[in-house]
């Protein structure tokens, strides 16, 4: 048997690898979906294959649970750079190459901080028609594409409803998106929830979403900190490193270790059912 380790960044779950594991997940998605298949095997959002470059670089490949590869995720960046400290013996301070850009990243024991570049454009308001009244939709990308839907209260939504219709809008044609649904307190304060392409599912946090929501509200309150509240009950905070909503920023929140899982021979082994 061999082991691989179990992770969640503010309620986002993955599955870890390193050394000959991150090799074999790399480009094998029946892999990836057996591995993520929260009943048939260990369960996950994604999957991070992480490999050392050098003692301050690491490079990480991020799929999803369908087993696709994805260009970003933050959530999961914060945590490979935590397992790159813990399992690999980088830096505190290291670089996180990933298919977005190569991410910076602090490690202050379950705290990760990432600094993000600017968006990979202007922000967009697709006219697009909901079952629920909205506030405002903004697309957004922040490594991968966000739609931002501002609603009056996200806690009684249906996002299994609502979510897979926006995720495929023509708007955000071929890719798809990411679609993130807010609220805001008068502090500016946001409680979110997010229905992630390629988990096909509402998530506990998506962080590359927050993001994206972050800077939407900074940019309609002037201000330049963000506490954001995912369905997970953590705390994310975004800092914007310039004016936004074009400008970098520096995204913070836990990373955690769940356990170390030992696969038997027979899983390794079976062929996906």
């Amino acid at each position: 048997m061999t082991a691989i380790h179990k992770m969640e960044g503010s309620g986002n779950d993955f599955i870890v690898a390193t050394g000959d594991w991150a090799d074999r997940l790399v480009g094998d998605p029946e892999l990836v979906r057996r591995l993520c298949d929260r009943r048939r095997g260990i369960g996950a959002d994604g999957t991070l294959a992480v490999t050392a470059r050098s003692a301050s670089t690491v490079e990480l490949v991020y799929c999803n649970a369908d087993g696709g590869e994805s260009s970003f995720c933050a959530n999961g960046t914060r945590c490979a750079a935590r397992a790159a400290v813990e399992l690999l013996g980088c830096d505190l301070r290291l670089d996180v190459a990933t298919g977005w850009a190569v991410i910076p990243a602090e490690v202050r024991s379950t705290e990760v901080s990432l600094v993000l570049p600017p968006p990979a454009g202007p922000p967009q308001f697709p006219d697009i028609e909901t079952a629920v009244a909205v506030g405002g939709i903004t697309r957004i990308d922040i490594g991968v594409p966000h739609l931002v839907v501002r609603v009056s209260a996200v806690a009684g939504l249906d996002l299994a409803h609502l979510g897979p219709p926006l995720r495929h809008h023509p708007a955000v044609a071929p890719e798809g998106a990411n679609v993130n649904f807010y609220e805001t307190d008068d502090k500016a304060r946001i409680i979110a929830r997010t229905w992630e392409r390629g988990v096909e599912a509402e998530t506990l946090s998506c962080g590359s979403g927050a993001v994206a929501m972050a800077l939407v509200v900074m940019a309609e309150h002037g201000t330049t900190r963000v506490e954001l509240k995912p369905v997970s009950g953590d705390t994310l905070i975004v800092d914007a490193l310039g004016d936004p909503p074009f400008c970098a920023t520096r995204l913070t929140g836990p990373a955690r270790f769940v356990g170390e899982i030992r696969l038997s021979d027979e899983f390794v082994a079976s062929p996906l059912r």
